[in-house]
Protein backbone atom coordinates (compact mmCIF):
# COMPACT_ATOMS: atom_id res chain seq x y z
CA UNK A 1 0.00 0.00 0.00
CA UNK A 2 1.31 3.44 -0.94
CA UNK A 3 1.70 5.86 1.94
CA UNK A 4 -0.48 8.98 1.70
CA UNK A 5 2.27 10.97 3.42
CA UNK A 6 5.25 12.72 1.88
CA UNK A 7 7.18 13.19 5.14
CA UNK A 8 8.54 10.14 7.01
CA UNK A 9 7.52 9.97 10.66
CA UNK A 10 11.23 9.82 11.54
CA UNK A 11 11.59 13.28 10.00
CA UNK A 12 8.69 14.62 12.10
CA UNK A 13 10.48 13.32 15.20
CA UNK A 14 13.69 15.07 14.15
CA UNK A 15 11.88 18.36 13.55
CA UNK A 16 10.12 18.21 16.91
CA UNK A 17 13.36 17.37 18.70
CA UNK A 18 15.25 20.16 16.90
CA UNK A 19 12.60 22.63 18.07
CA UNK A 20 12.83 21.39 21.66
CA UNK A 21 16.63 21.54 21.63
CA UNK A 22 16.59 25.12 20.39
CA UNK A 23 14.04 26.13 23.01
CA UNK A 24 16.20 24.71 25.79
CA UNK A 25 19.24 26.55 24.42
CA UNK A 26 17.27 29.80 24.60
CA UNK A 27 16.53 29.12 28.25
CA UNK A 28 13.14 27.43 28.29
CA UNK A 29 12.42 25.60 31.53
CA UNK A 30 10.08 23.27 29.66
CA UNK A 31 8.68 22.96 26.16
CA UNK A 32 6.40 20.83 24.02
CA UNK A 33 6.21 20.51 20.26
CA UNK A 34 3.91 18.83 17.76
CA UNK A 35 4.87 18.20 14.14
CA UNK A 36 2.23 16.90 11.78
CA UNK A 37 1.15 16.24 8.22
CA UNK A 38 -2.37 15.78 6.84
CA UNK A 39 -3.71 14.85 3.45
CA UNK A 40 -7.24 14.56 2.10
CA UNK A 41 -9.61 14.31 -0.84
CA UNK A 42 -13.18 15.62 -0.89
CA UNK A 43 -15.56 15.55 -3.85
CA UNK A 44 -19.12 16.82 -4.09
CA UNK A 45 -21.64 16.10 -6.81
CA UNK A 46 -25.05 17.71 -7.29
CA UNK A 47 -27.62 16.14 -9.59
CA UNK A 48 -24.85 13.89 -10.96
CA UNK A 49 -22.64 16.83 -11.93
CA UNK A 50 -19.34 17.50 -10.23
CA UNK A 51 -19.55 20.54 -7.95
CA UNK A 52 -16.18 20.47 -6.21
CA UNK A 53 -12.97 18.46 -6.10
CA UNK A 54 -10.67 19.41 -3.28
CA UNK A 55 -7.34 17.85 -2.45
CA UNK A 56 -5.40 18.95 0.61
CA UNK A 57 -1.89 18.42 1.87
CA UNK A 58 -0.95 20.36 4.97
CA UNK A 59 1.93 20.30 7.39
CA UNK A 60 2.59 22.20 10.55
CA UNK A 61 4.76 22.53 13.60
CA UNK A 62 3.60 24.15 16.81
CA UNK A 63 5.67 24.76 19.90
CA UNK A 64 4.86 25.93 23.42
CA UNK A 65 7.68 27.33 25.51
CA UNK A 66 7.56 27.67 29.29
CA UNK A 67 9.66 30.04 31.34
CA UNK A 68 8.64 28.83 34.76
CA UNK A 69 4.93 29.67 34.87
CA UNK A 70 5.04 31.93 31.83
CA UNK A 71 3.95 30.41 28.55
CA UNK A 72 4.18 31.30 24.87
CA UNK A 73 3.31 29.39 21.73
CA UNK A 74 3.77 29.83 18.00
CA UNK A 75 3.41 27.73 14.86
CA UNK A 76 4.67 27.46 11.30
CA UNK A 77 4.08 25.45 8.16
CA UNK A 78 7.67 25.94 7.02
CA UNK A 79 9.94 23.07 8.03
CA UNK A 80 13.23 24.70 7.04
CA UNK A 81 15.86 25.03 9.81
CA UNK A 82 15.64 28.83 9.78
CA UNK A 83 11.84 28.74 10.10
CA UNK A 84 12.01 26.29 13.00
CA UNK A 85 14.46 28.52 14.86
CA UNK A 86 12.30 31.58 14.16
CA UNK A 87 9.10 29.98 15.44
CA UNK A 88 10.84 28.79 18.60
CA UNK A 89 12.21 32.29 19.14
CA UNK A 90 8.73 33.73 18.65
CA UNK A 91 7.25 31.39 21.26
CA UNK A 92 10.08 32.22 23.64
CA UNK A 93 9.58 35.97 23.19
CA UNK A 94 5.84 35.64 23.78
CA UNK A 95 6.48 33.69 26.98
CA UNK A 96 8.80 36.40 28.26
CA UNK A 97 6.02 38.97 28.06
CA UNK A 98 3.10 36.95 29.43
CA UNK A 99 1.86 36.97 33.00
CA UNK A 100 2.61 34.19 35.45
CA UNK A 101 -0.04 31.45 35.44
CA UNK A 102 0.21 28.94 38.27
CA UNK A 103 -1.79 26.36 36.29
CA UNK A 104 0.56 26.44 33.30
CA UNK A 105 2.98 23.61 32.68
CA UNK A 106 3.54 20.16 31.25
CA UNK A 107 1.86 17.04 32.63
CA UNK A 108 3.49 15.43 35.64
CA UNK A 109 5.73 12.50 34.63
CA UNK A 110 3.42 9.94 36.25
CA UNK A 111 0.49 11.19 34.11
CA UNK A 112 2.17 10.75 30.72
CA UNK A 113 1.70 7.67 28.59
CA UNK A 114 4.87 5.59 28.36
CA UNK A 115 3.77 2.72 26.09
CA UNK A 116 0.93 3.75 23.75
CA UNK A 117 -1.20 0.91 22.43
CA UNK A 118 -1.94 0.49 18.73
CA UNK A 119 -5.68 1.13 18.30
CA UNK A 120 -5.78 0.29 14.57
CA UNK A 121 -6.77 3.84 13.58
CA UNK A 122 -4.94 4.08 10.26
CA UNK A 123 -6.59 2.66 7.14
CA UNK A 124 -5.94 4.81 4.05
CA UNK A 125 -8.56 4.65 1.32
CA UNK A 126 -6.76 4.25 -1.98
CA UNK A 127 -9.25 6.16 -4.07
CA UNK A 128 -8.81 8.85 -6.70
CA UNK A 129 -11.14 11.72 -7.57
CA UNK A 130 -12.79 9.80 -10.40
CA UNK A 131 -13.70 6.87 -8.18
CA UNK A 132 -14.90 9.18 -5.39
CA UNK A 133 -17.12 11.04 -7.86
CA UNK A 134 -18.66 7.74 -8.97
CA UNK A 135 -19.50 6.83 -5.36
CA UNK A 136 -21.10 10.23 -4.73
CA UNK A 137 -23.12 9.86 -7.93
CA UNK A 138 -24.32 6.41 -6.85
CA UNK A 139 -25.57 7.84 -3.56
CA UNK A 140 -27.44 10.67 -5.31
CA UNK A 141 -28.83 8.39 -7.99
CA UNK A 142 -30.23 6.06 -5.35
CA UNK A 143 -31.89 9.01 -3.62
CA UNK A 144 -33.57 10.23 -6.81
CA UNK A 145 -34.71 6.71 -7.65
CA UNK A 146 -36.79 6.45 -4.46
CA UNK A 147 -39.55 8.76 -5.72
CA UNK A 148 -40.38 11.33 -8.35
CA UNK A 149 -40.92 13.71 -5.47
CA UNK A 150 -37.15 13.83 -4.92
CA UNK A 151 -36.64 16.77 -7.24
CA UNK A 152 -33.35 18.27 -6.17
CA UNK A 153 -30.27 17.78 -4.06
CA UNK A 154 -27.91 19.84 -1.97
CA UNK A 155 -25.26 17.36 -3.03
CA UNK A 156 -23.52 14.13 -2.20
CA UNK A 157 -20.05 14.16 -0.70
CA UNK A 158 -17.25 11.62 -0.42
CA UNK A 159 -14.37 12.52 1.86
CA UNK A 160 -11.20 10.71 2.81
CA UNK A 161 -8.47 12.06 5.03
CA UNK A 162 -5.32 10.88 6.81
CA UNK A 163 -2.99 12.58 9.23
CA UNK A 164 0.09 11.70 11.25
CA UNK A 165 1.82 13.56 14.06
CA UNK A 166 4.59 13.38 16.61
CA UNK A 167 4.12 14.98 20.03
CA UNK A 168 7.32 15.55 21.99
CA UNK A 169 8.15 17.38 25.19
CA UNK A 170 11.20 18.21 27.25
CA UNK A 171 10.37 15.52 29.83
CA UNK A 172 11.06 12.63 27.50
CA UNK A 173 7.67 12.05 25.89
CA UNK A 174 7.97 11.40 22.13
CA UNK A 175 5.08 9.54 20.56
CA UNK A 176 2.62 9.87 17.73
CA UNK A 177 0.53 7.87 15.33
CA UNK A 178 -1.27 8.05 11.99
CA UNK A 179 -5.04 7.94 11.64
CA UNK A 180 -7.69 8.02 8.94
CA UNK A 181 -11.30 9.19 8.59
CA UNK A 182 -13.67 8.57 5.70
CA UNK A 183 -17.28 9.52 5.03
CA UNK A 184 -20.12 9.46 2.50
CA UNK A 185 -23.11 11.80 2.78
CA UNK A 186 -26.07 12.93 0.71
CA UNK A 187 -28.73 15.66 1.13
CA UNK A 188 -31.81 15.12 -1.08
CA UNK A 189 -34.72 17.57 -1.44
CA UNK A 190 -38.34 16.43 -1.75
CA UNK A 191 -41.29 18.42 -3.10
CA UNK A 192 -44.94 17.99 -2.17
CA UNK A 193 -48.17 19.95 -2.20
CA UNK A 194 -47.13 21.91 0.88
CA UNK A 195 -43.65 22.87 -0.32
CA UNK A 196 -40.16 21.39 -0.20
CA UNK A 197 -38.24 19.54 2.49
CA UNK A 198 -34.66 18.37 2.81
CA UNK A 199 -32.96 15.77 4.96
CA UNK A 200 -29.61 14.05 5.02
CA UNK A 201 -27.79 10.91 6.03
CA UNK A 202 -24.15 9.93 6.24
CA UNK A 203 -21.76 7.19 7.19
CA UNK A 204 -18.27 7.67 8.61
CA UNK A 205 -15.55 5.23 9.65
CA UNK A 206 -11.83 4.70 10.07
CA UNK A 207 -11.89 2.01 7.35
CA UNK A 208 -13.63 2.51 4.01
CA UNK A 209 -14.92 -1.08 4.12
CA UNK A 210 -16.93 -0.14 7.23
CA UNK A 211 -18.85 2.60 5.42
CA UNK A 212 -22.46 1.94 4.51
CA UNK A 213 -23.15 1.36 0.82
CA UNK A 214 -23.74 4.66 -1.03
CA UNK A 215 -27.07 3.37 -2.36
CA UNK A 216 -28.22 2.60 1.18
CA UNK A 217 -27.26 6.09 2.34
CA UNK A 218 -29.02 7.72 -0.61
CA UNK A 219 -32.23 5.74 -0.23
CA UNK A 220 -32.53 6.37 3.48
CA UNK A 221 -31.81 10.09 3.12
CA UNK A 222 -34.54 10.30 0.46
CA UNK A 223 -37.03 8.45 2.65
CA UNK A 224 -36.33 10.88 5.48
CA UNK A 225 -36.88 13.89 3.22
CA UNK A 226 -40.15 12.46 1.86
CA UNK A 227 -41.43 11.75 5.37
CA UNK A 228 -41.09 15.44 6.24
CA UNK A 229 -43.44 16.63 3.47
CA UNK A 230 -46.63 18.22 4.71
CA UNK A 231 -45.08 19.44 7.95
CA UNK A 232 -47.35 21.54 10.16
CA UNK A 233 -47.21 23.56 13.33
CA UNK A 234 -48.76 22.38 16.56
CA UNK A 235 -50.18 24.30 19.48
CA UNK A 236 -47.94 25.02 22.45
CA UNK A 237 -48.13 22.27 25.06
CA UNK A 238 -46.32 20.15 27.62
CA UNK A 239 -45.66 16.62 26.41
CA UNK A 240 -43.11 13.80 26.40
CA UNK A 241 -40.34 14.14 23.83
CA UNK A 242 -38.44 11.35 22.09
CA UNK A 243 -35.07 12.35 20.68
CA UNK A 244 -34.21 10.20 17.67
CA UNK A 245 -30.80 8.59 18.16
CA UNK A 246 -28.79 11.08 16.02
CA UNK A 247 -30.39 14.00 17.88
CA UNK A 248 -29.88 12.20 21.20
CA UNK A 249 -26.12 12.16 20.54
CA UNK A 250 -26.33 15.93 20.89
CA UNK A 251 -27.51 15.51 24.49
CA UNK A 252 -24.26 13.66 25.19
CA UNK A 253 -22.44 16.62 23.70
CA UNK A 254 -24.21 18.96 26.13
CA UNK A 255 -23.14 16.75 29.03
CA UNK A 256 -19.51 16.91 27.87
CA UNK A 257 -19.62 20.69 27.54
CA UNK A 258 -21.12 21.18 30.99
CA UNK A 259 -18.67 18.73 32.60
CA UNK A 260 -15.56 20.09 30.84
CA UNK A 261 -12.83 21.73 32.85
CA UNK A 262 -12.86 25.03 30.97
CA UNK A 263 -16.52 25.67 31.77
CA UNK A 264 -16.10 24.46 35.34
CA UNK A 265 -13.17 26.62 36.42
CA UNK A 266 -14.81 29.66 34.82
CA UNK A 267 -17.97 28.88 36.83
CA UNK A 268 -19.84 28.77 33.52
CA UNK A 269 -21.58 25.44 34.07
CA UNK A 270 -24.48 24.16 36.11
CA UNK A 271 -22.27 21.17 37.03
CA UNK A 272 -19.77 23.12 39.15
CA UNK A 273 -19.02 21.09 42.30
CA UNK A 274 -21.32 18.30 41.14
CA UNK A 275 -19.17 15.16 41.42
CA UNK A 276 -21.17 12.57 43.29
CA UNK A 277 -24.42 14.35 42.46
CA UNK A 278 -27.45 12.56 41.07
CA UNK A 279 -27.79 13.79 37.48
CA UNK A 280 -29.74 11.03 35.69
CA UNK A 281 -32.17 8.37 36.91
CA UNK A 282 -30.71 5.19 38.41
CA UNK A 283 -30.94 3.25 35.15
CA UNK A 284 -28.66 5.60 33.13
CA UNK A 285 -24.90 5.07 32.74
CA UNK A 286 -22.38 6.93 30.57
CA UNK A 287 -19.13 5.12 29.82
CA UNK A 288 -15.95 6.51 28.25
CA UNK A 289 -13.33 4.31 26.59
CA UNK A 290 -10.41 5.86 24.67
CA UNK A 291 -9.14 2.43 23.63
CA UNK A 292 -11.86 1.10 21.32
CA UNK A 293 -10.12 -0.37 18.25
CA UNK A 294 -10.89 1.78 15.18
CA UNK A 295 -13.18 3.98 17.27
CA UNK A 296 -13.83 7.46 15.89
CA UNK A 297 -13.12 8.91 19.34
CA UNK A 298 -10.17 6.66 20.16
CA UNK A 299 -6.70 7.80 21.13
CA UNK A 300 -3.89 6.12 23.10
CA UNK A 301 -3.18 9.48 24.82
CA UNK A 302 -4.67 12.94 24.83
CA UNK A 303 -3.36 16.14 23.24
CA UNK A 304 -0.94 16.64 26.13
CA UNK A 305 0.40 13.08 26.12
CA UNK A 306 -1.61 12.06 29.18
CA UNK A 307 -2.86 8.48 29.26
CA UNK A 308 -6.61 8.03 29.21
CA UNK A 309 -8.72 5.59 31.18
CA UNK A 310 -11.83 3.58 30.48
CA UNK A 311 -14.27 4.82 33.10
CA UNK A 312 -17.87 5.47 34.05
CA UNK A 313 -18.55 9.18 33.75
CA UNK A 314 -22.08 8.51 35.02
CA UNK A 315 -22.88 5.37 37.03
CA UNK A 316 -26.34 4.65 38.39
CA UNK A 317 -27.32 8.18 37.37
CA UNK A 318 -24.57 9.74 39.52
CA UNK A 319 -21.92 12.01 37.98
CA UNK A 320 -18.58 10.30 38.64
CA UNK A 321 -16.12 12.33 36.60
CA UNK A 322 -15.32 15.50 34.68
CA UNK A 323 -13.41 16.00 31.42
CA UNK A 324 -10.15 17.67 32.42
CA UNK A 325 -6.89 18.70 30.79
CA UNK A 326 -3.83 19.33 32.92
CA UNK A 327 -4.48 23.08 32.90
CA UNK A 328 -8.16 22.89 33.85
CA UNK A 329 -7.42 20.21 36.44
CA UNK A 330 -4.86 22.44 38.16
CA UNK A 331 -7.34 25.30 38.09
CA UNK A 332 -9.77 23.06 39.94
CA UNK A 333 -7.23 21.49 42.30
CA UNK A 334 -7.70 18.11 40.62
CA UNK A 335 -5.81 15.69 38.34
CA UNK A 336 -6.09 15.45 34.55
CA UNK A 337 -8.55 12.86 33.27
CA UNK A 338 -6.72 12.55 29.93
CA UNK A 339 -9.29 14.67 28.11
CA UNK A 340 -7.21 17.49 26.65
CA UNK A 341 -8.92 17.75 23.27
CA UNK A 342 -12.28 16.35 24.40
CA UNK A 343 -14.10 13.17 25.33
CA UNK A 344 -13.34 9.72 23.92
CA UNK A 345 -15.99 7.24 22.74
CA UNK A 346 -18.85 8.06 25.08
CA UNK A 347 -21.66 5.51 25.30
CA UNK A 348 -24.97 6.27 27.02
CA UNK A 349 -26.86 3.17 28.09
CA UNK A 350 -29.78 2.24 30.29
CA UNK A 351 -29.98 -0.89 32.40
CA UNK A 352 -33.71 -0.89 31.61
CA UNK A 353 -33.14 -1.20 27.84
CA UNK A 354 -34.16 -4.57 26.38
CA UNK A 355 -32.85 -6.01 23.09
CA UNK A 356 -36.27 -5.52 21.46
CA UNK A 357 -36.50 -1.82 22.41
CA UNK A 358 -36.07 -0.77 18.79
CA UNK A 359 -37.31 2.50 17.28
CA UNK A 360 -40.89 1.26 16.95
CA UNK A 361 -40.86 0.13 20.57
CA UNK A 362 -39.62 3.55 21.62
CA UNK A 363 -42.52 5.17 19.73
CA UNK A 364 -44.87 2.98 21.72
CA UNK A 365 -43.17 4.06 24.95
CA UNK A 366 -43.62 7.68 23.85
CA UNK A 367 -47.31 7.03 23.29
CA UNK A 368 -48.57 10.51 22.42
CA UNK A 369 -45.97 13.23 22.12
CA UNK A 370 -43.20 14.68 19.97
CA UNK A 371 -40.49 12.80 18.07
CA UNK A 372 -37.55 15.15 17.43
CA UNK A 373 -35.41 14.38 14.38
CA UNK A 374 -33.68 17.72 13.83
CA UNK A 375 -32.55 20.53 16.13
CA UNK A 376 -31.80 24.08 15.05
CA UNK A 377 -29.80 26.79 16.79
CA UNK A 378 -27.86 26.71 20.03
CA UNK A 379 -30.18 28.25 22.63
CA UNK A 380 -28.43 26.71 25.65
CA UNK A 381 -27.27 28.57 28.75
CA UNK A 382 -24.76 26.26 30.39
CA UNK A 383 -24.52 28.44 33.49
CA UNK A 384 -28.03 27.51 34.61
CA UNK A 385 -28.82 24.74 32.12
CA UNK A 386 -31.67 26.53 30.35
CA UNK A 387 -32.43 24.79 27.06
CA UNK A 388 -34.48 26.18 24.13
CA UNK A 389 -33.96 25.14 20.53
CA UNK A 390 -35.79 25.12 17.25
CA UNK A 391 -36.89 21.66 16.21
CA UNK A 392 -38.71 19.59 13.64
CA UNK A 393 -39.88 16.02 13.66
CA UNK A 394 -43.17 14.15 13.96
CA UNK A 395 -46.25 14.17 16.15
CA UNK A 396 -46.93 10.71 17.50
CA UNK A 397 -50.37 9.45 18.55
CA UNK A 398 -50.81 6.20 20.47
CA UNK A 399 -47.34 5.00 19.50
CA UNK A 400 -47.77 5.70 15.76
CA UNK A 401 -46.34 8.58 13.73
CA UNK A 402 -49.33 10.79 12.83
CA UNK A 403 -47.80 13.65 10.81
CA UNK A 404 -44.62 15.72 10.44
CA UNK A 405 -44.23 18.95 12.42
CA UNK A 406 -42.01 21.95 11.81
CA UNK A 407 -41.35 25.50 13.01
CA UNK A 408 -41.56 24.58 16.67
CA UNK A 409 -39.32 25.02 19.69
CA UNK A 410 -38.64 22.68 22.56
CA UNK A 411 -37.68 24.07 25.94
CA UNK A 412 -36.70 22.92 29.40
CA UNK A 413 -33.49 22.73 31.41
CA UNK A 414 -30.67 20.26 30.99
CA UNK A 415 -30.85 19.19 34.66
CA UNK A 416 -34.57 18.49 34.25
CA UNK A 417 -34.05 16.71 30.92
CA UNK A 418 -31.21 14.55 32.21
CA UNK A 419 -33.11 13.79 35.39
CA UNK A 420 -36.27 12.65 33.62
CA UNK A 421 -34.88 10.24 31.04
CA UNK A 422 -37.63 7.64 30.91
CA UNK A 423 -36.03 5.19 28.49
CA UNK A 424 -33.09 4.68 26.12
CA UNK A 425 -33.63 2.70 22.94
CA UNK A 426 -31.70 -0.26 21.59
CA UNK A 427 -31.63 1.60 18.24
CA UNK A 428 -28.08 2.75 18.89
CA UNK A 429 -26.13 4.89 16.47
CA UNK A 430 -22.54 6.12 16.47
CA UNK A 431 -21.94 9.78 15.66
CA UNK A 432 -18.26 10.60 15.96
CA UNK A 433 -17.18 9.67 19.47
CA UNK A 434 -20.75 9.39 20.84
CA UNK A 435 -23.05 6.39 20.93
CA UNK A 436 -26.64 6.20 22.15
CA UNK A 437 -30.07 4.99 21.20
CA UNK A 438 -33.12 7.24 21.06
CA UNK A 439 -33.80 8.99 24.37
CA UNK A 440 -37.26 9.55 25.83
CA UNK A 441 -37.70 12.59 28.10
CA UNK A 442 -40.70 12.63 30.41
CA UNK A 443 -41.93 16.15 29.62
CA UNK A 444 -40.83 19.34 27.87
CA UNK A 445 -42.48 22.53 26.70
CA UNK A 446 -43.18 22.39 22.97
CA UNK A 447 -43.76 25.83 21.52
CA UNK A 448 -45.85 26.11 18.39
CA UNK A 449 -48.63 28.31 17.10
Amino acid sequence: MNSPFSIPVSRLRELAQDALDHARKLGASDCVCEASEATGLSVTTRKQKVETIETTRDKGLGITVYLGKQRGNASTSDFSPDAIRQVVQAAYDIARHTAQDDAAGLPDPDEMETAPVDLDLFHPWEIDAEAAIAIAQRAEEAAFAVSGQIVNSEGANVHTGCDQFVLANSRGFTFGYPQSRHSISVVPIARGAGGMQRDDWYSSARRSIDLAEPEEIGRYAAQRALARLGGRKIETRQCPVLFEAPAACGLLGHLVHAASGGALYRKASFLVDSLGRKLFPDHVNVHEDPFVPRGMGSSPFDEEGVRGHARDVVAGGVLQGYFLSCYSARKLGMKSTGNAGGAHNLVLRSTATRPDDDFEAMLRKLGTGLLVTELIGMGIDYVNGDYSRGASGFWVENGEIAYPVEEITIAGTLPQMFGTVVAVGADTIVRGGRTTGSILIDSMTVGGS
